[in-house]
């Protein structure tokens, strides 16, 4: 029975973060189909941007939030290599209103590094997902 409740409580998990990169997506303009989620443990979400960075004019940029530590602003590196993080929101929320993922890239797009810096924070370990599924959308 442990195992269906598991499945059951990762499926709501699943569906209410996908909800939620939704309403972020919709904050910053884009639709879903610009998000991605990769549901391996640590969990891991992608929201491509459409617009460059003044300083890396040539790299396309992304949001990328993990369960770990939370949202950050990232530019692609050249040739598979790993994306280049440039600030992370950091705070305690790891899943913070949409509302305050869209100040945190338009005050790196202005040329704030943002609140975060390029640290990565830890702000809960990974996994134990029912402890974000009350925090997640319905979906």
């Amino acid at each position: 029975m442990s195992g269906l409740i598991d499945t059951d409580l990762e499926f709501w998990f699943q569906r209410g973060l996908r909800a939620y990169l939704g309403e972020v997506a919709g904050a910053l303009g884009f639709g879903l189909e610009s998000c991605t989620v990769d549901v391996d443990v640590p969990v891991s979400a992608y929201v491509a941007v459409d617009w460059r960075l003044r300083r890396f004019p040539e790299r396309d940029v992304a949001l990328l939030w993990d369960e770990v530590h939370g949202w950050a602003v990232a530019v692609e590196a050249a040739c598979g290599e790993e994306m280049i993080v440039l600030a992370y929101l950091g705070g305690a929320d790891i899943l913070p209103p949409p509302r305050a993922i869209v100040r945190f890239l338009a005050a790196l797009r202005a040329g704030d590094l943002g609140p975060g810096g390029p640290r990565s924070p830890v702000l809960r370990r990974a996994g134990s997902h029912q402890e974000l599924l009350p925090l997640l959308p319905a979906g």
